[in-house]
């Protein structure tokens, strides 16, 4: 570990994840465990992709935004679940400040993009429930492709600045980050110095990146259940709503412990319950994603019953 003396300050080279070294007896269960979702992630998000791609039935824009989210979810959980994978099994779990700083980017980046697709996706079934006549109207081939471009892209400017912002902070005293990847409040909470400046700043992008794209959805589905409720049939009504359930569990898992994680008040934020909730929404929504929506939905279901037979013979 590298010290030059800047008065009080030192400067620091590198982290080291406490990650969940308070449970050593738990460490090989935990990669057990933690290997096992990481796999069962690759394999389920894969699956979808390949048959939103190889089923004409699927050839629609829920699906094509199912297919952006899948490998969105992909590229989420590999950029914190590799690395713990790797704590888990060594002593040395120090982590250089440039690695912590693209990890954070990353991740904030891939988070904020997942926000946005969501918010597409509850776009796409307002459409389609709403105004079921002019549906392939407006939910066309230039649009979806113009809407998940812009969900891929938003978030990369705002936080190359932001991450550099955070990281030109001063830190000094402990180099301990009480966490299993670099998130931004365990990063806070070792930056010496006044931080209430980027700490309004995470409020604010969160309410821009998450708060918004929330409220967003809650208004899609104020109209689309209001507009199910209108339906005359009860088959009519459970079809219609069949399509958005599975949407609406993911919506409520992932925005539930993101906000809870970044809106909530400092004085209440308590580490463990950090690491608990981090591992809600970086590991147990991505798994949860594919078997939602797999399990929920009869188009998904249909095209895996003819497409797995045919690969397992092949």
């Amino acid at each position: 570990m590298s010290h030059s003396a800047m008065g009080n300050h030192t400067t620091l080279t590198d982290f080291i994840f406490l990650g969940f070294s308070d449970v050593p007896d738990l460490q090989e269960f935990l990669f057990g465990m933690f290997l096992i979702i990481y796999l069962v992630i690759l394999m389920g998000n894969s699956l979808i992709i390949i048959i939103t791609q190889v089923d004409p039935s699927l050839q629609t824009p829920m699906y094509f935004f199912l297919g952006n989210f899948s490998f969105l979810e992909i590229c989420y959980v590999s950029v914190t679940v590799p690395r713990l994978l790797t704590d888990l099994c060594r002593q040395n779990r120090s982590i250089s400040f440039l690695a912590c700083a693209v990890q954070m980017y990353f991740f904030l980046v891939f988070g904020a993009t997942e926000c946005f697709i969501l918010t597409a996706m509850a776009y796409d079934r307002y459409v389609a429930i709403c105004n079921p006549l002019l549906y392939p109207l407006i939910m066309n081939s230039r649009l979806c492709i113009h809407l998940a471009a812009g969900c891929w892209s938003t978030g990369i400017p705002v936080h190359i600045g932001f991450t550099y912002l955070i990281f030109s902070l001063p830190f000094c005293g402990s180099t301990q980050l009480n966490h299993f990847f670099c998130d931004i409040p365990p990063i806070l909470q070792l930056a010496c110095g006044d931080t209430f400046a980027i700490e309004i700043l995470v409020y604010v992008i969160s309410v821009l990146v998450v708060t918004i794209p929330f409220m967003l959805i809650l208004g899609s589905y104020v109209k689309i259940i209001s507009t199910i409720l209108k339906l005359p049939t009860a088959a009519g009504r459970a079809k219609a709503f069949s399509t958005c359930s599975s949407h609406l569990v993911v919506v409520a898992l992932f925005f539930g412990s993101g906000i809870i994680t970044y809106l909530r008040p400092k004085s209440s934020h308590s580490t463990g319950m950090d690491k608990f909730l981090s591992l809600f929404y970086t590991i147990v929504t991505p798994m949860f994603n594919p078997i939602i929506y797999c399990l929920r939905n009869k188009d998904v279901l249909v095209a895996l019953k003819k497409f797995l037979p045919k690969w397992i013979v092949l």
